[in-house]
């Protein structure tokens, strides 16, 4: 099975970002660091983040800390579909995410019986919510 899912370049702060997407939509979080020899190994605190990966029931995030060679404008040239049908959780996940952030579009009820909202994150990051009718 195919699946497409976005890679965020955080610029140093992959760890951070991760663990707080983590803190809010669980799943799996595998952080991945190089050695020396430039061998990939499980990432230790402080270490700087080669790969990270976040996979849970229905997405999937990938991103790393970049190379600070090739700097990049956070948010620019992409954002994360939040997709989900329980109001509840995301309402929650939109509160979360908003922390630190800037709201462009408050969680707005749409015709199609469901609602949509639209903000940056505290990294800059782009994010769309998509509440599905139940």
């Amino acid at each position: 099975m195919q699946k497409i899912a976005p890679y965020i370049n955080f610029q140093g702060r992959a760890r951070e970002a991760m663990e707080l997407y983590h803190s809010i939509l669980g799943g799996k979080l595998e952080l991945y660091a190089a050695d020396e020899t430039g061998q990939t190994r499980p990432a230790q605190p402080g270490d700087r983040i080669q790969h990270a990966r976040l996979a849970g029931d229905g997405f999937l995030l990938i991103g790393s800390d970049g190379h600070p060679k090739y700097p990049t404008t956070a948010g620019d040239n992409m954002a994360v579909v939040l997709v989900g049908s329980d109001r509840d959780e995301m309402r929650a996940a939109f509160e979360k995410l908003a922390e630190g952030g800037q709201v462009k579009m408050p969680l707005t009820e749409g015709p199609w019986g469901g609602a949509a909202a639209w903000l940056s994150d505290r990294f800059g990051i782009g994010w769309n919510l998509d509440l599905q009718p139940a």
